[in-house]
């Protein structure tokens, strides 16, 4: 159990009783990207879905989710989010390596706003590089850069 700041946090797998709480992170995380209920709903239900919780404080505060495609050797981060009072105390790296090793895919990939430098990097720190714009992909007309990163232990 990492202790940074005197706040103690722990990494586990999320669940579908994780529902009310992620809806709430991605709200506080992503404002107007955050995924409607139902897409919430999915996310911790997909039987593919890797998915795993930062809990802090008896509550949810960290959250990443993949889905690695064995037939096309690739897996994506569907989410990575973090609470702001949380922020810059490693947990986001945490789940990030977790999540990667989890799937073990040959090539994991993920999109990131253009604007979000913080983000953009914590991928570059682990190894992304970008490899794709998706132009207008956020709410607003945004760009999206997709970063790949190619694992080693394949």
């Amino acid at each position: 159990m990492p202790e940074l700041n005197s706040k103690v946090y722990m990494i586990e797998r999320a669940s579908w009783r994780d529902l009310l709480a992620l809806s709430a992170l991605e709200k506080a995380c992503f404002e107007r990207d955050a995924w409607p209920l139902l897409d919430v709903m999915g996310v911790l239900t997909f039987l593919s879905v890797v998915r795993m919780r930062a809990m802090g404080d008896g509550e949810l505060i960290g959250f990443i989710a993949g889905d690695p495609n064995k037939e096309k050797k690739t897996a994506w981060i569907l989410t990575l989010g973090v609470l702001p009072d949380w922020r810059r105390m490693g947990i986001a790296e945490t789940l990030l390596r977790m999540c990667e090793e989890e799937m073990h895919m040959p090539l994991v990939k993920l999109t990131v706003r253009r604007s979000n430098a913080a983000a953009i990097r914590l991928y570059e720190k682990f190894g992304y590089t970008q490899v794709d714009i998706w132009p207008k992909y956020y709410r607003g007309g945004e760009d999206g850069l997709v970063l790949a990163k190619e694992m080693t232990w394949v």
